[in-house]
């Protein structure tokens, strides 16, 4: 495979250059998936404005659906990510291990969220009748619905990203399930 270099602030456009100081002044830092956007003119932008997009999930919500949907994808990089930012977003490890299987004992809501999600991933979109059933009968309505699909889109996109390019890891890397488990 060639090298997809992760390219540094002097390197992207100018435009690019301004989305990077804005990254480094609220992350403290800029990723290096989202650096390696910036070899387009226009993905990296793009990209930012359709994850910092509203949607009718919580920050919280977002993580179970991120850590879901990139273990079907086995994204390092985006468990490693969502590993971290689920922590800031109140997760255990354990809990965070248990999300990324597409379970949340601890959380009905937020198990029927998993399981929905995981289902979408694995399915390739065809998310089990079962698991749509649990999602509206612990109180997701049809625009959830619609949400979560759009939120395993953006984290799709990511996984993929970085199945492509394999830019290094810049956060803690969360250990393999198998792992884990041991």
């Amino acid at each position: 495979m060639s090298t997809f270099n992760v390219p540094t602030k002097n390197e992207v456009s100018e435009n690019n250059q301004a989305i990077f100081n804005q990254l480094e002044k609220g992350l403290g830092f800029v990723p290096n998936l989202y650096a390696s956007f910036a070899h387009s003119e226009t993905a990296l932008g793009n990209f930012l404005a359709f994850g910092n997009s509203k949607t009718s999930f919580s920050a919280k919500e977002k993580e179970v659906i991120n850590l879901a949907v990139s273990q079907v994808n086995e994204c390092v990089y985006c468990l490693s990510a969502h590993t971290a930012i689920g922590k800031m977003n109140g997760f255990s490890e354990e809990q965070i291990l248990d999300l990324r299987t597409g379970v949340a004992p601890f959380n009905d809501k937020l198990d029927a969220l998993a399981k929905f999600a995981r289902s979408v991933a694995v399915n390739r979109g065809a998310a089990t009748p079962e698991s749509i059933d649990n999602f509206y009968n612990a109180g997701y309505t049809k625009g959830n619905l619609a949400d979560a699909i759009l939120v395993i889109g953006e984290i799709t996109i990511t996984n993929y990203f970085h199945k492509t390019t394999e830019v290094p890891v810049d956060f803690p890397v969360a250990q393999s399930l198998e792992l884990a488990t041991v």
